[in-house]
């Protein structure tokens, strides 16, 4: 089966569970997962249930897809995404944001957790652009013409009236929105000093180990992007330890703002 295929029964097995009309994607991080409880007239699918999807290992993701209303919209919402460090292929890890496309979604809202650089815990950071330092692209390979183009403009990955929007919404909420670039590695493991040293020298304000991939996928689908990071730890080097239970915690402390400020944006859009 070719990947148009397994996108189009993927897709033909959602709207045949009640999936219609999607105006948003979303894809929430670690800890950040609790918002889709918030979607109404919601339909739930566990992902071992749909066909041709990735399953989600890591601790603070649930593994269900959420359809429904959200702040007058309609969404599809990840509630765990897939990495390319629990062994799935970039296929894998992107094929949610094909599916999206297919479904005639407008935009993606992509968040994660991520380590800071420039910004310390508790930080909401709207993305302004990334690096890309996995090594990897999900578009290498057979282009899908039907999709989008070979070679896809990435000079505005992260929607310009978007973000005007989420800092608007933010001002008026009056929550704290730094802005910056998100560094995208593979992990598992968390970074070197070397590496945090070296990300700050060439323009990073956070790391993390996701959205990188599936955000290339979506630009080159021609979904509108926004992307925000909650800041959970200080990254590698500018604190003692790391560790994962640290940045569900903080996710925790900051979720209320966060959820106040991708609800109110996304009415907005």
């Amino acid at each position: 089966m070719t990947l148009i295929d397994k996108i189009k029964e993927t897709a033909q097995f959602l709207q045949a569970r009640g999936v219609g009309q999607v105006d948003f994607g979303l894809i929430l991080g670690s800890g950040l997962g609790e918002l889709a409880d918030e979607i109404t007239n919601a339909i739930q699918i566990d992902y071992a249930d749909i066909p041709n999807w990735g399953r989600s290992t890591v601790v603070g993701h649930a593994g269900k897809l959420v359809y429904g209303t959200l702040a007058g919209k309609q969404v599809l919402a990840l509630q765990g995404r897939f990495h390319f460090y629990e062994g799935n292929s970039l296929e894998v890890v992107t094929f949610p944001v094909r599916v999206m496309a297919e479904l005639k979604a407008t935009g993606l809202i992509v968040t994660n957790a991520a380590g800071g650089v420039t910004y310390g815990p508790g930080t909401l950071m709207l993305i302004t652009d990334h690096l890309n330092f996995t090594g990897q692209n999900p578009l290498i390979g057979q282009n899908l013409e039907t999709y989008g183009p070979r070679f896809p403009d990435m000079s505005h990955a992260y929607d310009p009236a978007y973000q005007a929007k989420a800092h608007a919404v933010a001002q008026a909420a009056g929550i704290a929105l730094a802005e910056g670039v998100y560094m995208g590695f593979t992990g598992p493991t968390y970074e070197t000093p070397a590496e945090i040293r070296f990300a700050e020298t060439i323009g990073a304000d956070a790391v993390g180990m996701s959205t990188v991939p599936e955000v290339i996928i979506a630009v080159h689908s021609g979904l509108r992007v926004l992307g925000f990071s909650a800041i959970t730890n200080h990254a590698t080097g500018k604190q003692a330890e790391l560790n994962h239970a640290e940045v569900v915690k903080v996710t925790t402390q900051i979720k209320d703002n966060f959820k106040t400020l991708v609800k109110s944006t996304l009415a907005e859009l």
